[in-house]
Parts: structure tokens; sequence; C-alpha cells
């Protein structure tokens, strides 16, 4: 290794990565912030397929800018992280897993805001790839340059794929606990957050692209339920300890019985033999008698409130009845009386269940608070740089939407911010979707909601778009780039709520349309 010290060590836990590990190295070496300012320390944590003859192979090409070290298999991403961190040089950190991969420009782009703004630590928009789910809520309101547990959705945000100081790390001997398999990176996370001087958000680029496996064998995926439920306890048990603030801790810990403690009612916990289930149900009971607030509970989503109530008041068998309906997506019928809106869920007011309305009381995502005075209009037309777009407009019914405590409110579909979105002084909200970047990446057919996205009191609220009844508001046009062709059109889903098509056409697909036009097919 050369004397130089790179503004930047990546730190990269392998275990048994290939294919994936060679895409998250080109994406390290090809940095745009060059190799002179970056190192890569990779640690094999007794990888048993290619991937350490893999990270030889790395090393031997750039001497100067990866190292590898090999190791037993510990278990978990805790170990060779915290090995790697002894060795980390330069003024940051970075940490990316070894089946995910960085743009181009993202350690140069984080480096870069870090300095400028004196940032402890720096969250780069993270996208999903492969299938992978990533929320968008950290990202949706934009750039910000100050954001901390009760300003923000950053408790839905303390994976590790961020920018670290390394300085704040070393003066808080900040580690990974290495008693967990999964999910060790939280406490990681909260102990910097809550030391930084300023964490700040960057969301116009995309910086990490965090993959989905075909074999789903990311820790996540693998772990059984009772071990994933185990250390969630103990991730929750590290929260309290770590976070001194009490409107932080509350909503970290509503985040883990979002997230961590919902997610082990799936699939997987309907389909496991009895012990398995009993486990799984007597840990999440436990935990929501020690953590479960009346106000954790009351601001969980319907469908988790009521899960993990059952979980710890009612009977397992109730347990996997109401999972079940929830699971084949009978959230139908919805039960209204007057302003309220309740799930109808199995044992809804059974007599011989002793299950509050306050459960199934789903009125804030079955009826969300109004912000349109009427229904928007769509219309085809161009944006300020006279690119084709998608033209929507409404009249806000919001009164303070000139705030400057709150970051600016902006207009999405799918997860594509819109190129311009005006607000004028009659509240009038003008978006503007240039075609070319609500195009699927992929290729495929996508249905992209459109959400007016704001926050208030640290609040994230994502509202739909709602137009006037069930028929696309525009004609479908045809539109090239490259040499691709797209079918783009509207939509409504079932409440009204405005979605935009896109379609690729195929040579024969657009052939056949001709033929038919034509009356010869």
């Amino acid at each position: 290794m050369s004397p130089r010290t790179p503004d930047v060590t990546v730190i990269v836990a392998v275990y048994n990565t290939m294919p994936y590990l060679r895409e998250t190295l080109t994406s390290l070496v090809g940095q745009t912030i060059g190799l002179d300012r970056l190192r890569v320390i990779a640690v094999d944590d007794g990888s048993t397929d290619n991937s350490g003859a893999e990270l030889d192979r790395w090393q031997a090409r750039y001497p100067d800018t990866i190292t590898v070290l090999h190791q037993a298999n510990s278990g978990g991403p805790a170990a060779p992280s915290n090995r790697a961190l002894e060795q980390a040089t330069g003024r940051y950190v970075f940490f990316v897993g070894a089946d995910d991969h960085l743009g181009p420009e993202a350690l140069e782009r984080l480096v870069r805001t870090a300095d400028e703004l004196e940032a402890d630590v720096v969250l780069g928009r993270l996208v999903g790839a492969g299938g992978r789910f990533v929320s968008q809520q950290i990202f949706d309101p934009g750039d910000r340059d100050d954001v901390t547990l009760t300003n923000s959705a950053l408790p839905f945000a303390l994976s590790n794929t961020k920018l670290f100081r390394r300085s704040l790390l070393e003066e808080h001997h900040i580690r990974y606990p290495e008693q967990l398999r999964s999910q060790s990176d939280q406490p990681f996370t909260i102990q910097a957050v809550v030391k930084a001087r300023r964490v700040a958000v960057r969301s116009d680029y995309k910086f990490y692209y965090a993959v989905r496996r075909k074999d789903s064998s990311n820790i996540t995926y693998g772990t059984p339920l009772h071990d994933l439920l185990s250390d969630t306890a103990v991730l929750m048990d590290l929260a309290a300890d770590l976070i001194p603030d009490a409107a932080a801790r509350h909503r970290v810990l509503h985040r883990h019985f979002t997230w961590e403690v919902s997610k082990v009612l799936n699939q997987r916990f309907v389909d496991s033999d009895r012990a398995e289930q009993t486990r799984v149900r007597d840990g999440i009971r436990k935990l929501a008698e020690t953590y479960l607030t009346d106000d954790v509970r009351r601001n969980l989503e319907a469908h988790r409130r009521l899960l993990v109530s059952v979980a710890q008041f009612g009977t397992l068998d109730d347990l996997v009845v109401i999972l079940r309906h929830h699971l084949a997506g009978k959230n139908r019928p919805v039960i209204v009386e007057g302003d309220r809106h309740y799930l109808g869920y199995p044992f809804f007011r059974d007599p011989s269940r002793p299950y509050p309305d306050e459960w199934y009381d789903a009125t804030a995502t079955l009826a969300p608070p109004a912000h349109q005075d009427g229904p928007a209009t769509v219309q085809w037309g161009r944006d300020a740089a006279g690119r084709r777009a998608l033209v929507v407009e409404w009249r806000s019914s919001l009164t303070d939407l000139d705030r400057t405590d709150e970051p600016r409110p902006r207009v999405f579909a799918g997860d594509h911010v819109a190129a311009t979105a005006e607000i004028r002084p009659d509240r009038t909200i003008r978006a503007d979707f240039v075609l070319d970047d609500v195009l699927a990446q992929d290729h495929q057919r996508k249905h992209r909601a459109v959400r007016f996205v704001r926050t208030v009191g640290g609040e994230f609220h994502s509202l739909p778009v709602t137009v006037r009844g069930k028929r696309s508001p525009v004609a479908r046009i045809l539109h090239r780039r490259g040499l691709r062709m797209w079918s783009v059109s509207t939509g409504t889903d079932r409440n009204g709520g405005l979605r935009i098509v896109v379609n690729p056409v195929t040579p024969r697909r657009f052939a056949g349309n001709v033929l038919r036009r034509l009356g010869l097919r």
C-alpha cells in the first residue's frame, strides 16, 4: 500500500457475493473522485464461493487502492466491518454492501458536501435494484443541510450506507455490536447521528444502488424469523440506551415496530411450524410490553397496529387468521362510520374477542387530509426548457405553502421528481414531468403514482394528486428516446389518484398497431 492518505476509505464486508462483487468493485475503482483520493478495504469473511479469490485478483490489479483481508467466518458483517475500521485512513469512511454498487460520482459528491457543510454524516440517495424496495421518505423532501431524528424521516434511514467523518467514529469509539447477526449497522448509525454536529441529505443523484439478489441470500432474507426478532430485541434495547432525547427515542421505536417487528409477520411466519410461530409471537409480545407505548401504538399504520396488538394480547390462531387475510390483499370492505374508517379485517367487533375499534382504525391512511380545492387538470405541453412534458395543475387548499422553515414541497411521479414545481400566489401548483425522466430505465411497463410531498414539523406527508373520473385525462402518445419507442398515457387508481403509465413499444408491437389501424389485421 502506498503511503498516501486518501480522502475516503470504503469498507466492504464480503461473504459469498459472487457474481455481484464484480460490479461492486467496478463501481468503486471507477469513482470520479479518483484512485489517488480513495482506498478500499475489503474483508473476506470466510467466503466459500469464489469471492476471496476474486478480491485477490482485484488487489493485484489495484495494489495502491485495494487492501484485502481474509478471516474465518464470523456470522455477520459486524466483525469484518470493525476489523476494517481499525485499518481505515483518511478523513471519511463509507460502507458499501458487497452485492450493491455506487453511481460513478457518488463519493466525489458526498465528500464535497461534507467539506462544504462541515457535516459529520452525509446520506446520498439510495435506490433499489433487482426488485429491492428502498424507502424514499428521507430523500423525497430534497436536499437538506441539517436533519435530525426528530425533524425528518432519518429514523427510517438507519442503514450504514452513508459517508461518516472518521474522527467522529474514533472520538466516540463507534463500532458495530458483534453479537448481532443482522441489523448491526443500526446501532452504529444511531450513535453516529446522535453524536454528529450535522447530518446532511443529498437527493439530486442516485448515489447508491441496493441490490436484491436473485437467490435472496442477503442476510436479512436468509435469517430465521426468531433470530431476526432476537436481533431486533437487542437493537431496541441499544436504541433505548443510546438515544437520550425522548422525542427522538419515540420516533426510532416507532420505526422498529413499523419495520423490524412487523416484517417478521409475513408469509414465512404463516408457513412456519407451530413452535416457530409461538416463539415469534412470544418475542413480539415481550417487545410490545417493554416498548410499545400508547403513542407509538396509535401512530402505527392500522394493519401493523392490529397485528402487533393481537400478537401482544390475542391468540396465536387469531393472529394467523388476520395475517392470512392481510397477505391475501383483502383490505376491503372498509367500514365507514361518520369521519372514521375501519379495516374490515377478521374479528372486528366480534363479541367473543376483546379487540377494540382503535386497533382497526385506518382513518389516517384511508381518509387522508384534503390538499386540493378541486381535481387536477392534465395536459401535454412543454417545460420551461422546451422539453416535452406532462403538465399537471391544481389549486391547493393548504394555506401554509410559503413556509421557509420547512423544505419546499415537491411533486413526484413514482420516484421521479417533477422537473419544475411552481407554486403561484393563488396557491395553484404546476408540475412538469419531462417524458425522458419518467420512462423506465429497465424498459419495463411502469405505473407511476403522482404525489404531492411535503414535510411539516418533521412529519413526512405524501398525498395523492387526484383527477376527475376514471378515464385517462389525456390521449396516449408515442415518445422516442434513442432507438426505443414508448407509449405514454395516464390513468387513475380506484380513488382517482393520477398515475403516469409508460409502456415500451417493441418493433413487432408497433407494426401490429399500424396494421390494426389500417384494417389489415
